[in-house]
């Protein structure tokens, strides 16, 4: 499978190494980048360099594409490989809003082409974890989760016509996508709040309430404001209570007073895994690893945030149509 990357910036390079040193059966063989970087990147890896993305869609020789770029360009990337059909995997979030987020998963419904999002934190150990220890909880109640990192660097993410949004969109994806894989339950409404700390533009620290289907009901909060971080996540059931940190690698049941670890695999990249599921998807040999709806479901959700944020009080999580 010949594959072109749009966007080898700091995570996109991610991409394309392991594609290069760690995916038998997938060929890097041409990406896409701004900045002159992508000219050195195209040498060091022994590909073609396209200027502009829309060269690399077209490229004969690209098969499918992945693009790891801000999210206010991925509906136009996905309108151009749909034209050309070209199977895509666009790393999270699907879309810089959920209108764009279901023209994409339209689009690609109804040309019958393959459409993945690189929602990688399901490959975590961790997370796969709390998916398959959730019911030793009982009966779930409640919960609380938390995704927070240093301040970022980048620069696009303090403006708003390129990130679209803030922590919301960028940070919270995250936790949006887990909570729903961890509890195969779905958000139906939100409460939240966004704040400004250091970045001048967006929200760099966000809280929320989260009712779920079953009644389950819980907070979150994510943040890029100090030098800490961690991606926690505590489940509240009638038997127990079930906790995992993403980032720090810790998984452990609770009764009483009693803490009891579980064991779990130490950390691995997950983009890894996530390339591998979709190479097999791309064959007809497997199911899509994270498919566009469910890309959709946890950008819906941000969507409900950032109303609850400027419009005050409880929003419901809508479910956009695919027309």
């Amino acid at each position: 499978m010949k594959v072109g990357i749009i966007g080898t910036g700091r995570h996109g390079s991610r991409y394309a190494g392991h594609i290069v040193k760690d995916i038998v059966g997938m060929e890097l063989v041409a990406i896409s980048r701004r900045s002159a970087a992508g000219l050195e990147q195209a040498r060091k890896w022994h590909v073609r360099y396209h200027a502009d993305w829309h060269d690399l869609v077209h490229d004969p020789e690209v098969e499918a594409v992945i693009s790891v770029t801000p999210p206010t360009v991925n509906l136009a990337i996905a309108r151009y490989c749909a034209v050309l059909r070209k199977p895509l995997l666009v790393e999270k979030p699907l879309a810089a809003d959920s209108r764009s987020g279901a023209e994409m998963v339209a689009l690609f419904r109804d040309a019958e082409l393959p459409l993945t999002v690189g929602h990688t934190l399901r490959y975590n150990d961790i997370i796969q974890g709390l998916r398959r220890n959730l019911v030793s909880a009982g009966r779930l109640f409640s919960f609380s989760a938390c995704h927070r990192l240093e301040p970022s660097s980048l620069a696009w993410l303090e403006d708003a016509a390129t990130a679209g949004a803030g922590v919301i969109l960028h940070t919270a994806v995250h936790m949006f996508d887990a909570l729903r894989f961890i509890t195969d339950l779905e958000i139906k409404r939100v409460r939240a709040s966004r704040y400004q700390i250091h970045n001048p533009n967006l929200e760099d620290l966000f809280t929320a309430q989260l009712e779920l289907t079953d009644g389950v009901v819980g907070t979150v909060d994510s943040s890029k404001v100090g030098r800490g971080r961690c991606g926690r996540y505590e489940f509240v059931g009638l038997d127990g209570e079930l906790h995992g940190d993403q980032v720090l690698g810790r998984l452990e049941f609770i009764q009483g007073a009693t803490i009891m670890p579980l064991s779990h695999a130490p950390p691995t990249p997950t983009i890894v895994p996530l390339l591998h599921d979709w190479l097999a998807f791309l064959r007809g040999d497997g199911a899509n690893p994270v498919s566009g709806e469910a890309g959709l479901a946890a950008l819906s959700v941000c969507d409900a945030c950032l109303r609850s944020a400027r419009l005050g009080g409880w929003v419901e999580v809508e479910s956009p149509a695919m027309s």
